[in-house]
């Protein structure tokens, strides 16, 4: 029975557009460091307004919201402590929430609030706001470029273990994640299989993140990492390629281009991965709100989109890929595992 069966419409409605509130309340927290400072143990409200140098009484309605969702919990004393969804907005928690939130309280969710723009004309959101597209400004903001490769090296490592378990990876030597970020997906790949090198492929302050990364691991004598422009070539004769939340953010014509420079560099019947979430069309549940959520995410901030099995196959397709099969993971995201064809287009 769904929400909608157990509660009137109207009242439903109306939790919807209250849910901007929650989505800001959460950011509050995260901007003022709530669960850090929590992560020693249960505060009252003017101990903790006190350390986060705020209102007290404005805080503890904040507190109380927070509390309504499980965010954290309030004690009888008056004192409010983590709970497990509120551990993980603390700095460095495993699948740390934390930047998400950063991210969203600043350019990324003012995006959000140009929807209505989005719809009327196709134009992205976040471009009509800043004046040019997230990943040029990303270029130029050295604090929101840190901010979005912690969200995306948290939320791989929300994943990398079902991954591991879902997609064999051990007849592979040599591993290329394309777009591959600071290269958390591509270490511990190259840690569970001791006799595969890698080779990743971003932008030259990602890649340089990502060299730091691998030395630290102790995997620097077995991955590269390089900088570049992967719409223009991407590393040569690898068996396996890597493609985790790239497609995502463009548009059709632009996953097709990235699509056959990637065919260019492969030989016939290599491997490729895709690593997205997919769009269910008619389904509910968790999975299907988080992608349905995610796809006006993609819409408002980088002009891309979340895709259908379906669709996903028709952008193959046209860069001489052929699905071999879809292997779901319980995260709301899919691999689709592909190979290249025999025709370089």
């Amino acid at each position: 029975m769904t929400v909608v069966d157990e509660v009137p419409g109207a009242v439903v409605a109306r939790q919807m557009v209250f849910g901007q509130l929650l989505s800001r309340a959460v950011c509050t927290a995260a901007e003022l460091g709530l669960s850090d400072l929590l992560a020693g143990g249960p505060l009252t409200v003017a101990e903790l307004a006190d350390r986060a140098r705020v209102d007290p009484r404005r805080l503890t309605q904040l507190m109380r919201c927070l509390a309504a969702f499980g965010v954290y919990s309030g004690g009888s004393d008056g004192s409010y402590e983590l709970t497990a969804v509120g551990a993980t907005l603390c700095t460095g928690a495993a699948g740390s929430a934390l930047p998400t939130a950063l991210l969203a309280a600043g350019e990324v969710g003012a995006a959000w609030a140009g929807m209505l723009g989005t719809v009327r004309t196709g134009r992205t959101a976040f471009d009509e706001l800043l004046g040019e597209s997230f990943f040029e400004h990303l270029g130029r903001d050295g604090r929101l470029r840190e901010l979005f490769d912690r969200s995306q090296s948290h939320d791989q490592e929300l994943e990398i273990d079902q991954l591991l378990a879902a997609v064999d990876f051990s007849r592979h030597r040599r591993i290329v994640d394309v777009g591959g970020g600071d290269g958390t997906l591509l270490a511990r790949l190259l840690q569970a299989h001791p006799r595969a090198e890698g080779v990743l492929l971003d932008d030259a302050k990602t890649a340089a993140n990502a060299r730091t990364r691998m030395h630290r691991a102790g995997l620097a004598n077995r991955c590269t990492s390089v900088g570049g422009d992967f719409f223009s070539a991407v590393p040569a004769d690898g068996d396996l390629y890597l493609l985790r939340q790239i497609l995502h953010d463009w548009d059709d014509e632009r996953c097709v281009r990235l699509l056959r420079v990637c065919r260019r560099a492969m030989r016939p019947g290599t491997r490729l991965l895709v690593i997205e979430r997919i769009v269910e069309e008619g389904a509910t549940g968790e999975d299907a709100r988080f992608a349905a959520l995610m796809d006006l995410y993609m819409m408002t901030v980088v002009g891309g989109a979340e895709r259908t099995a379906g669709e996903f196959g028709d952008l193959l397709a046209k860069a001489d890929f052929t699905v071999e099969a879809v292997h779901r993971l319980p995260t709301a995201g899919a691999v689709i595992d592909a190979r290249a064809g025999a025709v370089v287009s």
